[in-house]
């Protein structure tokens, strides 16, 4: 089998593909909850704390400085803001695939837990009942 054959097939089974599309909805998903955090829930946070724009928020380790040959040596800085938005983000992923798992979940349990139905009785079984049935009658009694 050559390698073109083989790569066709374990690009068309169905876990790659489901890989696959799982990828693209979660950089989707990502692009959306990047967007509600920068642009909905931090400007009123910002807002309520002072008017702090927390994509500008940093730590200056050293300023932006000339060197001898007057170039500019930029400035070391901690993004504590960006580094802020990013953590926000990723409780908003990890709750969103909390909330699905537990779906999930929920969903398999519900059909372990529900009985399958089971298939009629054979012949043989309902005649045997029947028998057990008549006998537990007592003699002169009918029905």
């Amino acid at each position: 089998m050559g390698v073109l054959a083989e790569f066709k097939e374990f690009a068309v089974r169905g876990n790659v593909i489901d890989l696959a599309v799982g990828v693209i909805i979660g950089a989707s998903f990502g692009k959306i909850v990047t967007a509600l955090v920068d642009n909905v829930i931090m400007p009123p946070i910002g807002l309520l704390i002072g008017g702090v724009d927390f994509a500008d928020w940093e730590i200056m380790l050293r300023r932006e400085t000339m060197d001898a040959a007057g170039e500019v040596v930029p400035a070391v800085t901690i993004g504590i803001g960006i580094f802020l938005n990013t953590l926000i983000q990723f409780v908003i992923v990890a709750f969103a695939i909390f909330l699905l798992v537990k779906f999930i979940n929920r969903l398999k349990r519900k059909q372990a837990e529900s009985p399958a139905e089971a298939p009629p009785p054979a012949e043989d079984v309902l005649l045997l009942r029947e028998i057990r049935d008549a006998l537990k009658t007592p003699p002169g009694r009918v029905g």
